[in-house]
């Protein structure tokens, strides 16, 4: 019974969800074909419908009953064949929209679920297979039956000849705003984006020429200064320095287009400077004029995904000034509006502090531009004010909330034909609706996504209508941000929004292989010379990659190959080095292959490997000197050392930042080899070459002596009692002592020694000649004595009978 009960409650809710929803009601193609073209789908997808209906006109607003609505625009013949009878005509409804989200409901349904429709107009002809027809529709508001003011759905559908809606129509709005009826008008505001992807790597080299094509007449960055400079609806820039240095540098070119994956050694013929560039400088500079701007920070980095992997030292780096420098110089003044803006407008608490602080956003004095998303929205039964507030570590700070939905709206692609007068009718609706929900007076913000792509047609047109609407009332941001904050409560960062982010290990690859190199090529380097590996870092974690993970990892994977390649240029040279001798120099080459104009300016330090067997400089290691070269410069310096040992010994040298003491490069061991010899070794040395030269002496005045001596012998001693006395060279006797010195020693009259000493024994001061000396003579009387060896032992001497007379011959005569 309880089931019967349920059927019977949703069998008679059918026909009121019906009636609220039309789009529920219409077919399943049908609701899908016009969600596609609300969100501005591409023409593959409108491929499927029967017709494409092109609106090239619409009526955007009535405000009397005699008005009428007039649209104009094309339908193409998709059937695949031709249609002989194919007619157009105007559907309407006259029933007024009360919500915005009626205005979803309508905008993504077929015309032929609104009840009242105009006659039809025929073709001129049949329409064959792929052929267009322009079309003319109008009919008076008074159709309309709506008398108020408010929002009606009028579209447009194609039929055949039995009448029956054939699939491609489209649907849109049209605002009756009645003359003398009085609406409270919503202040809006608009964030004119000037931001891009990133096209470069380094500072010398692009990866794209398209930034070539974006700022020449008919680009999407020339329709945006364009529409902008040509309206008096007041705007509020918002400018990446990054994109104006990548514009700049092309205006004075020449600059380098080098594909990611080309080889970043392969020579490319440089690209001319672009004129179109320059003008667009110049069209910018003018467009802009007084108006307001801010900077979002160089190369817009992702501050969330920065801040969650604890990156903010990069985050820093994209607001240091001399990074937000380009736009004042181009633009010809600073940024005037103080403006924090992250991406999406979605961020957590960390990156609202960090964006606070970086921003210097203080109380009442600039604020964080967010979305809607990001709070609770009142429970007031309409669309709250722009301005409110926001908690941070520093306490509450201003925040300008921008309508998601108006920013979706304008963000299509309006590439499709008809798509920029459908969105334009849409936008019109939407504020529209805001302004009737109540007469409380409101602000509205509306920012298009970073890289907005809208025709020149659509800009414009949105502009023109902030400004004619009797409902709206353009103004300047800051006006927004001045204004009384509504209280509302913060919802915080939705952990859904993570999985948009640049991802961790993306953003790890670009701190292990290039955030420390850049910072250490920065570091020697002589401003204002700049490496350009820093602003290449913050390029490679810009926002502009979300969505692109294949080519932020391409382009990442180069930047760190051109890092490597360039940091290889500066350094120390290797080489091997001899080294004779207990102290000296070695010298150690520093070499700057950089182009011309990149100076460098480092301290050389140099480290023994082995401070026991080889010691640098004269007090203590390790040992530094300054060194300063230009592009294409090398110098050799000089380094004193001190040697206790040989063999091979490393050194280490590489170079220093003399600002913080950073090391730049992985540094450079040079072999040294030593052939110097420790001071032991010296004297151990030294004594055994003393100890030679000594005994070779000994030994030659040894042989010299037994040479002489041999000469000098004729005979040997003989019998006992006889004195023999060398004369002064005569045969024979001479006085006692004759040829000898006075002292009595032992010397020749030349002053040669004799070889033997003083006669001893009974023959007391007698000097008798060795038996066996060459030149001796036997005393008178005695016999001659045969020569003696003077190699053998003397005999002992004997008596006349034979007999061993007791003693050894002395040289005297024995007792």
């Amino acid at each position: 019974m309880r089931r019967l009960r349920r059927a019977a409650v949703l069998a008679a809710l059918v026909p009121c969800l019906a009636a609220q929803a039309p789009a529920m009601a219409a077919p399943p193609h049908a609701a899908r074909a016009g969600a596609a073209k609300a969100a501005g789908a591409p023409a593959a997808a409108r491929a499927r419908d029967q017709v494409t209906i092109a609106l090239t006109r619409m009526t955007a607003k009535v405000s009397a009953a005699g008005d009428r609505i007039t649209v104009t625009g094309t339908v193409q013949n998709n059937t695949g064949k031709a249609v002989p009878s194919l007619g157009v005509r105007l559907r309407f409804s006259q029933q007024r929209m009360t919500s915005r989200s009626m205005l979803d409901q309508y905008a993504a349904t077929q015309p032929y679920n609104l009840s009242g429709y105009s006659p039809t107009v025929p073709a001129a002809g049949a329409v064959p297979a792929g052929g267009k027809q322009a079309f003319r529709l109008s009919m008076k508001a008074t159709a309309l039956g709506v008398a108020t003011f408010g929002v009606v759905p009028v579209g447009v559908e194609a039929v055949n000849a039995a009448g029956q809606p054939l699939s491609g129509g489209v649907t849109s709005f049209v605002t009756v705003a009645p003359k003398g009826r009085r609406v409270t008008p919503v202040k809006i505001g608009w964030v004119w984006p000037v931001i891009d992807r990133m096209h470069r790597t380094n500072d010398r080299n692009f990866t794209d020429d398209q930034l070539a094509k974006d700022v020449a007449p008919g680009g999407r960055l020339a329709g945006l200064v364009a529409a902008a400079r040509g309206s008096r609806t007041p705007v509020t820039w918002a400018v990446d320095p990054a994109l104006l240095d990548d514009v700049r540098t092309m205006a004075t070119g020449p600059y380098t287009v080098r594909p990611v994956g080309t080889s970043i050694t392969k020579e490319i013929a440089p690209t001319a400077k672009s004129a179109a560039a320059a003008a667009w400088l110049g069209d910018l500079k003018t467009a802009v004029g007084s108006s307001p701007y801010f900077d979002v920070p160089y190369a817009d980095p992702d501050a969330v995904a920065l801040v969650r992997w604890k990156m903010t030292a990069q985050l820093k780096a994209a607001y240091a000034a001399d990074n937000l420098q380009v736009a004042a110089d181009v633009l010809g003044r600073p940024a005037d509006a103080r403006i924090a803006w992250p991406v999406a407008g979605l961020a957590g608490r960390g990156t609202i502090d960090q964006l606070t602080r970086l921003a210097k956003i203080g109380k009442g004095d600039g604020a964080l531009l967010l979305s809607k998303q990001m709070f609770e929205d009142p429970v007031t039964g309409y669309t709250s004010g722009a301005t409110t507030t926001v908690p941070t570590s520093a306490g509450n700070r201003t925040a300008v909330t921008y309508d998601d939905e108006l920013s979706r709206i304008v963000s299509q692609d309006d590439g499709a034909p008809g798509s920029a007068v459908l969105v334009q009718q849409r936008f019109l609706a939407e504020t529209a609706m805001i302004s009737a929900e109540t007469s409380v007076p409101r602000t509205l913000v509306v920012a298009p996504t970073r890289h907005w792509s809208p025709s020149r047609q659509l800009a414009s047109g949105l502009l023109a209508a902030s400004s004619a609407a009797p409902w709206l009332k353009a103004v300047p941001l800051d006006t927004i941000t001045r204004a009384a904050p509504e209280p509302r409560q913060y919802a915080g960062y939705a952990d859904a929004n993570e999985r948009n982010e640049l991802g961790g290990p993306y953003l790890a690859e670009v701190r292990r292989s290039l955030v420390k190199g850049s910072d250490q090529f920065s570091s020697i380097m002589v401003p204002p010379a700049e490496t350009g590996y820093r602003k290449g870092v913050l390029r490679a974690v810009s926002a502009s990659w979300r969505g692109h993970n294949g080519r932020a990892v391409r382009s990442r994977d180069m930047l760190a190959r051109q890092l490597a390649h360039d940091m290889a240029k500066v350094g120390v040279l290797r080489t091997v080095i001899s080294l004779a001798g207990r102290s000296g120099e070695i010298t150690l080459t520093v070499a700057n292959d950089l182009p011309p104009g990149r100076r460098i300016k480092a301290l050389l330090r140099v480290e023994s490997g082995n401070r026991a067997k080889l010691q640098i400089g004269r007090i203590e290691q390790p040992h530094y000197l300054e060194v300063e070269l230009n592009g294409g410069q090398k110098v050799a310096k000089r380094i004193p050392v001190q040697v206790s040992g040989n063999g091979n010994v490393t050194v280490h040298a590489d170079l220093v930042s003399p600002a913080d003491g950073r090391v730049f490069g992985p540094g450079q061991d040079i072999t040294v080899r030593t052939t110097a010899l420790g001071r032991t070794a010296l004297l151990i040395t030294g004594g055994a070459l003393a100890v030679l030269f000594l005994g070779v002496g000994v030994r030659a005045t040894r042989a010299r002596r037994r040479r002489k001596a041999e000469a000098a012998v004729d005979g040997s001693t003989g019998g006992m009692g006889a004195t023999a006395v060398v004369g002064a060279g005569l045969p024979g006797a001479g006085p006692a002592g004759a040829g000898f010195p006075p002292d009595g020693g032992d010397r020749l009259p030349d002053g040669s020694p004799t070889g033997f000493g003083t006669a001893t024994g009974n023959g007391a001061g007698a000097h008798a000649a060795p038996s066996g000396v060459p030149g001796a003579h036997a005393a008178p009387g005695a016999p001659p004595a045969a020569p003696a060896d003077p190699w053998r032992p003397a005999e002992p001497d004997r008596t006349g009978d034979g007999r061993p007379s007791g003693g050894r011959h002395r040289g005297g005569n024995g007792g």
